[in-house]
C-alpha cells in the first residue's frame, strides 16, 4: 500500500504479485493500516490520507487481475506503521489518561478509534474496481491484529475479550468475508498444560479460548524459532517447530474444529552463520509437515512464509525478504510445495473441507504467499 501511494513505484507490487502468480502462488497477507507518521494512511484517528488509500485500492485490484485472494490486517501490536502504540499517543494528545499501550484493549475512546478505522476501510469504496472492499470477493478474510501481545495480563483475558467484541463488530458489518485475528499462537490460561509447548514465555494471548470465538472462523499461527530459540542449532529449533505445529494442528482439529494456517514463518539472514541452504532447508523441513497434516483432510489450512518482495524493496528488507526472481532455489521450493497442495485439494475435494494451499505477506515485511481455508467461502 505504501509503495503503490507513489504511481511511479506500483510496478513493484504489479512484479511481485506476476511473480507470486507464476509461482502457483494464490493468497498475499498485506497490511490495511499506517498509522501516523510518514506516508500514513490514518493521519491521525478518522483523517485518511486519499492517495495512500489509492495505494491500497491498486494493490486490490493487482491482486484481482492475478489471481490473487488477500488477508487484510486492521492493525499492528507493534510500533512499525504506527499501530498500538500510535493509538496510544493519538489518546494521549487528546488528554485522555493512558496508562500503557495495552489501555488499547480497554480503553473506550481507543476502541473506538479502532471500530471507526475498521468501519472505513470495510466500507471503502474501491476507486479502480468500483467495489466496496467488503462486497469484494478478492479478499479472503480480514485479521483483527498483527500478533497481539499484552504484558498487563498474561492469562491471554485481556485480550481475548477484546477479540470478541471486535470480532462481533466486524461481522456485524461485514458478513461475507473470513475473519481471523493475527494470532502467534502462544497458548495462556485456559489449557495451563499447553503452556509447555511456548517458547518459554508468554506474551498475554490465549490460543485457545480466543480460537473458540464463534466469530473467527480459522487458527492462525506464527513461528519465528530463530528469534524464539536465539542461539539454540537448526536441529532444536526444527524440533521446536514440529512440536509447535503438531500440537497447534491436533488442538484446532479435535477443540477449536477449525481450520489452521502458519500464517507466518521464515528464517532471517542477518543471523550470524546463515547461508541459502539452511534456509531452503528450514523451509523444505516446515513445508513437508504441512503438507503431512493436510493429507488429513481439513484442518492444515497452509502455510505463508514471511516474506515476498520485489526487485528495490531492499530498504525494508528485514532479513526474511525473499525476492524470488533472484532466488531460484527457493523459489522452486514454494512452488513445490504450492503444486503439492493445489494437488492435494483436488483429491481432498469431496470431503467437508476442501482445499489447502501455500501462502504470500506483504507490508512490514513485505509479502507472505497462498492460502485457502478448506471447507468454507467467503462469497457463495
Amino acid at each position: 500500500m505504501r509503495v503503490a501511494a507513489d504511481p511511479s513505484e506500483r510496478h513493484k507490487v504489479s512484479e511481485v504479485f506476476q511473480e507470486a502468480s507464476a509461482t502457483r502462488l494464490t493468497v498475499c497477507r498485506t497490511w490495511a493500516f499506517s498509522d501516523g507518521g510518514d506516508a500514513a494512511l490514518q493521519i491521525s484517528p478518522g483523517v485518511y490520507d486519499e492517495f495512500v488509500f489509492q495505494g491500497l485500492d491498486f494493490v486490490i485490484s493487482e491482486a484481482r487481475k492475478y489471481g490473487i485472494r488477500l488477508i487484510l490486517s486492521l492493525v499492528n501490536n507493534y510500533n512499525d506503521f504506527g499501530g498500538r502504540p500510535q493509538y496510544a499517543q493519538w489518546a494521549r494528545n487528546a488528554g485522555v489518561r493512558i496508562n500503557s499501550e495495552d489501555d488499547f484493549y480497554t480503553h473506550p475512546v481507543l476502541k473506538d478509534y479502532y471500530k471507526n478505522h475498521v468501519r472505513k476501510v470495510v466500507t471503502r469504496f474501491n476507486t479502480i474496481t468500483g467495489m466496496t472492499y467488503k462486497d469484494d470477493p478478492t479478499i479472503m478474510a480480514w485479521e483483527l491484529i498483527n500478533e497481539p501481545r499484552c504484558k498487563s495480563d498474561y492469562s491471554g483475558k485481556i485480550v481475548n475479550g477484546w477479540v470478541q467484541e471486535m470480532a462481533s463488530f466486524v461481522k456485524s458489518i461485514d458478513k461475507k468475508h473470513l475473519l481471523e485475528i493475527g494470532m502467534e499462537g502462544f497458548y495462556g490460561d485456559s489449557m495451563p498444560e499447553k503452556k509447555q509447548f511456548n517458547p518459554g514465555y508468554q506474551v498475554g494471548t490465549d490460543f485457545i479460548s480466543s480460537h473458540l470465538i464463534k466469530e473467527i472462523d480459522f487458527a492462525t499461527i506464527h513461528a519465528y524459532t530463530d528469534q524464539w530459540l536465539s542461539g539454540q542449532n537448526d536441529d532444536a529449533q526444527m524440533a521446536f517447530m514440529q512440536r509447535w505445529i503438531t500440537s497447534h494442528w491436533q488442538d484446532s482439529s479435535k477443540v477449536l474444529k477449525k481450520p489452521l494456517v502458519l500464517a507466518e514463518f521464515g528464517k532471517s539472514s542477518k543471523d550470524p552463520g546463515y547461508n541459502l541452504n539452511a534456509r531452503d532447508t528450514f523451509m523444505s523441513s516446515v513445508y513437508r509437515n504441512v503438507y503431512s497434516y493436510a493429507k488429513y483432510g481439513g484442518t492444515m489450512g497452509g502455510s505463508l512464509v514471511w516474506q515476498l518482495a520485489a526487485r528495490g524493496m531492499e530498504n525494508i528488507d528485514d532479513g526474511y525478504s525473499i525476492i524470488l526472481a533472484q532466488n531460484p532455489s527457493t523459489a522452486g521450493i514454494i512452488s513445490g510445495q504450492s503444486h503439492a497442495m493445489t494437488t492435494l485439494a483436488h483429491l481432498l475435494n469431496n470431503g467437508p473441507h476442501v482445499q489447502s494451499y501455500t501462502s504470500l505477506n506483504h507490508g512490514h515485511r513485505p509479502l507472505d504467499v497462498g492460502y485457502h481455508p478448506p471447507g468454507t467461502k467467503a462469497f457463495p
